[in-house]
């Protein structure tokens, strides 16, 4: 039986190649699939195509107009730091966290 990280790694995995293998090269994201990838499966960004735009346009780091399993693992991590700290605040303002824990 699977843990939970491995369940974790799978999905990301799968995710990746289910959105990069639409167009072109099915191991890299075109920055049109990654655009529909982050729009489909990020609630937040679904009202912000401005963040969306901004996030295709910098994680394209070696500049190739398309984004590699590197750079979308990347972005994932970046993604789950900033959700993170997006929880730890929001128990902080409610006082169910004491700074101290942190």
């Amino acid at each position: 039986m699977p843990t939970q990280l491995e369940m974790a790694l799978d999905t990301m995995l799968r995710i990746s190649h289910q959105y990069s293998c639409k167009e072109g090269d099915r191991f890299k994201l075109s920055k049109g699939e990654l655009k529909m990838l982050l729009q489909e499966t990020h609630q937040p960004l679904q009202k912000d195509p401005q963040m969306v735009a901004k996030i295709v346009l910098d994680l394209d780091a070696n500049k190739s107009n398309k984004v590699n399993f590197n750079e979308f693992v990347i972005m994932v991590a970046t993604l789950t730091v900033a959700c993170n700290d997006y929880f730890v605040e929001q128990l902080r303002k409610k006082g169910k966290l004491s700074s101290k824990l942190i």
